[in-house]
């Protein structure tokens, strides 16, 4: 067979194959609860003893800049941990969606109250260098990520869960 018609047909195959797979991740993630993960904006570190402080200025901003992230995503939920950075990083999307920030206690990541409440639609669940990565492994059922650095406020992690699948992504976000 001539080389050029064996690439032809190779070539509609494999557009054929991805326009498939398209159909089917497309498919499939409609039908997946989509968590979203984030670590809190950039906290006040003036005084290293206080173990609840707020947001900066630049922390506000950034704050301000997720709720831009997450303007034209249909969020059902927006969590936090009951401290001051997580609920005001929170806050600014939750208000723009018309949603009270929810709380969920960091020192207990167990992902089944959430799937129980959630097997479909968007959430978003704030938390800190140590706790998300560690929620996101959670509901993963394995280890995968290890804690994030502490510079570390723009990382976002986007897990698909449905019956059949579970997907995530980590983006960085500046």
């Amino acid at each position: 067979m001539n080389t050029k018609y064996t690439y032809l047909i190779f070539s509609l195959f494999l557009c054929l194959s991805l326009h498939s797979f398209g159909q089917e991740t497309q498919t499939k993630e409609s039908n997946a609860a989509v968590f979203y993960f984030i670590r809190h904006a950039e906290k006040d570190r003036s005084n290293p003893n206080e173990r609840n402080p707020h947001l900066t200025e630049q922390g506000h901003y950034r704050a301000k800049q997720w709720a831009h992230f997450f303007k034209d995503i249909p969020l059902a939920a927006v969590y936090s941990s009951p401290y001051h950075r997580t609920i005001e990083t929170a806050t600014p999307t939750a208000a723009q969606k018309n949603l009270e920030v929810l709380s969920y206690d960091p020192r207990n990541l167990d992902p089944k109250p959430f799937l129980e409440q959630f097997p479909k639609g968007q959430i978003l669940i704030v938390g800190h260098s140590n706790t998300t990565p560690a929620f996101v492994n959670a509901f993963l059922e394995k280890a995968r990520y290890e804690d994030l650095d502490d510079s570390d406020n723009g990382s976002v992690f986007v897990l698909y869960i449905s019956e059949d699948f579970k997907l995530v992504n980590q983006y960085h976000i500046d």
